[in-house]
């Protein structure tokens, strides 16, 4: 069990039958009146995020988030199937589940999929990957001290900015908490 007034970012307990996790809390004590908690809430399941008060003292049963390691195998339409690397089990999923993942991961790479109570409900992307460019603007020679970009498509077909030096068959790192270019890849 946890109480309200022992909030932290990344907590993650049940309330009203959903599974929340702490994105941002504050403790209110006013001059006038009891004190509170004001928390903002990412339910885990659907991603929606909302903000509400509680009384300090309100306890929540801690919910336990597993992560594993899976493969990403390949996709029949809207359901993309990935495989437990210690049993060989396939688990598939809705493209819903794997929306943002799917912008940096190809078939047979590594992700971590988050369960509760054994049920697959989100799936991440290694926080840094290397991607080839497919296609953008040609590079312009010497160009490399502005700090103009311009879009580029890599193989998964996620399109960002990067430097006006990046050609198509380049390798480039990128950041994929935001989305960003972090460098070419010798």
């Amino acid at each position: 069990m946890v109480f309200a007034g022992d909030f932290r970012k990344g907590t993650t307990f049940e309330w009203d039958g959903a599974v929340y996790s702490v994105v941002d809390f504050l403790h209110v004590k006013p001059g006038k009146g009891s004190p509170f908690v004001r928390a903002k809430l990412k339910n885990v399941m659907t991603g929606q995020v909302k903000e509400t008060t509680f009384n300090p003292s309100d306890k929540f049963q801690i919910a336990v988030i597993e992560k594993k390691e899976m493969t990403y195998l390949y996709n029949d339409g809207d359901i993309y199937y990935f495989m437990d690397a210690e049993t060989f089990d396939q688990i598939p999923l809705n493209r819903d589940s794997v929306e943002d993942a799917l912008n940096f991961i190809k078939e047979n790479e590594n992700c971590t999929m988050y369960f509760y109570k054994g049920n697959p409900f989100s799936v991440y992307a290694p926080t840094f990957v290397e991607l080839e460019v497919v296609d953008c603007e040609p590079g312009i020679q010497g160009d490399t001290s502005k700090s103009t970009t311009k879009p580029a498509k890599v193989e998964t077909g996620y399109v960002l900015n990067v430097p006006l030096f990046i050609n198509i068959g380049d390798k480039i790192r990128i950041d994929t908490r935001d989305g960003s270019y972090m460098e070419r890849v010798k």
